[in-house]
């Protein structure tokens, strides 16, 4: 079976075009295979290419060097079946949260009925049924990020890239919300490649975590969280083997960060 993703050799160069723009070297030598229904956290300071590579496996940007591949294809451009989170929701403010879910579904021109059924499936899933119709002005933060959640799932994507979802949370709203994303991935197993600046995000998340370091970005180290699943979060911060792995992790971030 071929790697859901697969980058090899990678290195991207932005700029350089002109005498006067400066290249800057982003990541380089990057090899990361990634087996089909695994989640990857991927860490690592601040400008060290993180989002870069979601970018580069969404079909956003091309390598400077080296090959980007889903299922052994190398990719060429952007495709209907990957789900791209961000940091921020960005809802539509016109459109009611039920109507924020089905846009995916309705740039393909599925039917209305359907829209509207697999919306509130996946609103119901997230405690939000009793919102559908609310706007996001009439939303929480942590309201609006579920819905952004059930917007992004809502096509049933493939691949699913998420850059920082929960990063604009308070600590409390990100575990409920960290929860409930969780629950909807082990339904599922789609692939997720994660990116976080919260180490124990990662770890109460991921199958895998993979480390950059600072600029240019490169694989640090690639690290196996030995956690059964399905995971309850709010236990499982207090396991032995968690703040084990977590300092481990830490002991390899920490030098990047300085």
């Amino acid at each position: 079976m071929n790697p859901a993703v697969e980058l090899k050799d990678v290195t991207l160069i932005f700029g350089g075009d002109h005498p006067k723009d400066e290249p800057v070297l982003a990541v380089q030598d990057i090899d990361l295979s990634i087996p089909p229904g695994q989640f990857v956290a991927v860490v690592g300071p601040s400008g060290c290419g993180k989002t870069t590579i979601l970018n580069m496996l969404a079909g956003i940007i091309g390598p400077t060097r080296g090959s980007v591949m889903r299922h052994g294809q190398e990719i060429d451009g952007p495709s209907d079946d990957i789900g791209y989170m961000l940091a921020r929701s960005g809802l539509s403010p016109w459109r009611t949260a039920r109507r924020n879910v089905e846009l995916g579904l309705e740039f393909r021109g599925v039917p209305r009925g359907e829209r509207r059924e697999r919306a509130m499936e996946l609103l119901a899933k997230l405690r939000l049924e009793g919102f559908a119709d609310s706007f996001p002005s009439q939303l929480s933060q942590g309201m609006r990020q579920r819905v952004a959640i059930a917007r992004t799932l809502a096509i049933d994507p493939d691949l699913w890239l998420m850059d920082e979802p929960f990063g604009a949370l308070d600590a409390q709203t990100r575990l409920t919300v960290q929860a409930e994303f969780l629950d909807l991935w082990y339904e599922t197993h789609k692939t997720v490649i994660f990116v976080t600046h919260d180490l124990e995000e990662a770890v109460l998340l991921a199958d895998r975590v993979v480390v950059m370091t600072a600029r240019p970005g490169r694989i640090k180290s690639d690290t196996i969280v030995d956690l059964a699943r399905p995971r309850v979060i709010d236990e499982l911060r207090f396991d032995p083997v968690f703040r084990e792995t977590e300092h481990r992790i830490w002991e390899e971030l920490r030098g990047e960060i300085v």
